[in-house]
């Protein structure tokens, strides 16, 4: 395998396969996928399936399986905290992902020209990419403290009474998504700054011969073309809504009063904190279901009139 893995790199440096009167196996690209096939089942599909079994069977004293059905379900939708969460992260998802998204636009279309504040501002605003999420939320924790944080310390210049942002049940998750915003916008904006560079520069110095004005221009050409790039980072967003939670569990733990909480943390205390298995693997599917028909539709959405270069 190996020395055909050379004679091929070796052909294709020189000329192609044909010249030299050789041919790969029509089995060759299986074969090359098959490590990575082997390791997306065991650490994606597995647990998937381990879920699907862990979620229609209740486990008897003793750890001996002693029904089976959907009471997992049903328990789950009965749940208060459960519904909690999931209405928890619908705000949560609209609040980050439209915000997050049009800042991600704006700013990339700001900067976009290669000028050395344009580089020295990119690079401001990627900087929290470089933070861990952990680090971030701990940073915002000092922030938001009430009457000695930094945003309470001007807000008092202003005449406004301390906010305690994190403690408050009606503000608490608005104080996170401001976290989730402020983190993901400068990493959203880097993949619309490529967008950006890959359409042609001959379509916008057309369009301002033909008199259209800047407004016109990014309706309808920058827009359009950014459609392929806007699907891929509204599906890593909506992703992200899901996934991450980090800042959630050091921020609030999920309070006051389950006012934070998001199903990934719902999922780990039902499973971790309670010991519930069966609670926690419905749990998971249900997420896993959310979040799959989101993407497709999300991408089923985007997809109408997008263009692609040849």
């Amino acid at each position: 395998m190996t020395d055909l893995l050379l004679r091929t790199m070796t052909v294709g440096r020189s000329g192609g396969m044909r010249r030299l009167g050789l041919r790969l196996p029509a089995a060759l690209p299986y074969w090359l996928l098959l490590p990575s096939l082997f390791f997306l089942f065991l650490f994606t599909y597995v647990p998937v399936l381990q879920a699907l079994m862990q979620a229609v069977t209740i486990e008897g004293f003793g750890g001996k399986v002693t029904g089976h059905g959907l009471d997992n379900f049903r328990r789950l939708f009965g749940d208060e905290a459960f519904v909690k969460a999931l209405t928890n992260n619908i705000v949560y998802g609209v609040g980050t992902v439209v915000p997050s998204l049009v800042l991600a636009v704006a700013l990339a279309v700001a900067l976009e020209d290669s000028t050395r504040i344009n580089r020295l501002l990119r690079t401001v605003f990627v900087f929290p990419l470089m933070l861990p999420l952990v680090a971030a939320a701990t940073l915002f924790a000092f922030v938001l403290m009430p009457g000695v944080g930094l945003i309470d310390y001007h807000l008092a210049k202003l005449g406004v009474a301390q906010t305690n942002w994190l403690g408050n049940p009606d503000i608490a998750l608005y104080s996170v998504i401001g976290l989730t915003i402020w983190k993901n916008a400068g990493y959203y904006m880097l993949f619309v700054l490529a967008g950006l560079q890959g359409i042609p520069q001959d379509l916008y110095d057309a369009a301002r011969l033909d008199g259209a004005g800047a407004l016109t221009r990014f309706s309808k050409i920058t827009l359009p073309l950014l459609k392929p790039t806007l699907a891929f980072v509204l599906v890593i967003a909506i992703i992200n809504v899901v996934t991450q939670v980090d800042h959630v569990i050091v921020l609030t733990s999920g309070g006051p009063s389950n006012s934070t909480n998001v199903l990934l943390n719902y999922i780990f205390q039902a499973a971790h904190e309670q010991n519930d298995v069966g609670l926690g693997a419905a749990a998971t599917l249900v997420t896993v279901a959310l979040l799959l028909a989101l993407s497709v539709l999300s991408m089923k959405t985007l997809e109408r009139g997008m263009h692609y270069e040849s």
